[in-house]
């Protein structure tokens, strides 16, 4: 029987990660670490709904990380470190997050990145990996300036690995889910997603135009609506 490719822009929408989360790892006064924090949207979310937790966001982007720094909030903590040498002590953390952010750590160190979140987090512990799906309609937008074609199998193809050894990790749990995402206008994407403080895309008014009229069909009155596709493997530190 011939298997039938799943669709991503077709996944059920679970526009709450945190409810996600929370079903799989209950978040009762835990010591958490974020790899690649980026601003810290859904850390800053978690400390407010869970004040026992603390997180500890961990971001390599100078710039995003001043930000970061300039609004402080109870329960978070901000470092300055990447997922492959992460400033901590072993097993110094409950849970592990990397939020669309594996496929960001350079290739060359993915592994070397899971052998270290594996060393900070406590056994027992847990790394908790949504990955975008390399697929749908907002990504066909995405490619056309920042094509991550090699770099999002990459990132599973590490994850598999991590598995494969079994020296640290253990399969837990695995879903497939899709975010709702709303632009205003054109504007409001080429904002938001064409220049990221990390990356020089290389936008040119040629790129510009031409992404603007991939665009421009998925936009109404009210804007324009996608869902992000994500890939969630939930890993088991073991003993």
């Amino acid at each position: 029987m011939t298997a039938v490719a799943l669709d991503p822009d077709r996944l059920p929408v679970q526009d709450d990660e945190l409810e996600v989360l929370d079903a799989l790892v209950p978040l009762r006064a835990q010591a958490i670490i974020e790899l690649g924090c980026g601003n810290a949207r859904l850390a800053r979310a978690l400390v407010k709904r869970w004040p026992m937790c603390r997180v500890t966001g961990l971001e390599v982007d100078a710039i995003q990380h001043a930000k970061n720094l300039a609004s402080p909030q109870v329960g978070l903590e901000f470092v300055a470190a990447g997922a492959q040498a992460v400033p901590f002590a072993d097993a110094s953390f409950d849970l592990a997050l990397m939020l669309k952010s594996l496929h960001h750590v350079p290739m060359p160190v993915m592994d070397q990145a899971l052998v270290e979140v594996a060393r900070v987090v406590r056994p027992g512990g847990f790394l908790y990996t949504s990955e975008p799906i390399y697929g749908g309609a907002l990504n066909e937008l995405v490619r056309l300036y920042n094509d991550e074609g090699v770099v999002r199998p990459a990132a599973q193809a590490a994850l598999d690995r991590a598995l494969a050894t079994g020296q640290h990790w253990e399969m837990a749990a695995e879903q497939r889910f899709a975010q709702a995402v709303h632009f205003a206008n054109f504007e409001d994407f080429a904002l938001r997603m064409m220049y990221p403080s990390f990356a020089d895309h290389g936008i040119d008014e040629a790129i510009l135009k031409r992404v603007r009229a991939a665009f421009e069909p998925h936009c109404g009155e009210g804007g324009a609506d996608f869902v992000r596709p994500l890939h969630l493997r939930l890993l088991r530190r073991k003993p």
